[in-house]
């Protein structure tokens, strides 16, 4: 199996859209706190891996994620 960078990615991206727009179950106080949290890292996670520009190095897959905002993004 090869694996295909740019889809790898999408992946990621698609996911990322997945959970923003995944509604909150019914679930109650402190449930209900880890469940948002636990969408927030997932989010950021996804967003992150989804951003990356890519290249293989001496035989290794190499992600640049980029860390600076850009100023149409909104704080996390």
């Amino acid at each position: 199996m090869r694996l295909d960078v740019e889809e790898f990615l999408e992946r990621f991206r698609r996911r990322a859209k997945a959970v923003e727009e995944r509604g909150i179950p019914p679930l109650e106080g402190e449930a209900r706190r880890a469940f948002i949290e636990q969408a927030k890292l997932d989010h950021l996670d996804y967003t992150l891996v989804g951003s990356a520009s890519w290249s293989v190095e001496d035989g290794h897959l190499v992600l640049r994620i980029p860390l600076a905002r850009k100023e149409s993004e909104p704080e996390a």
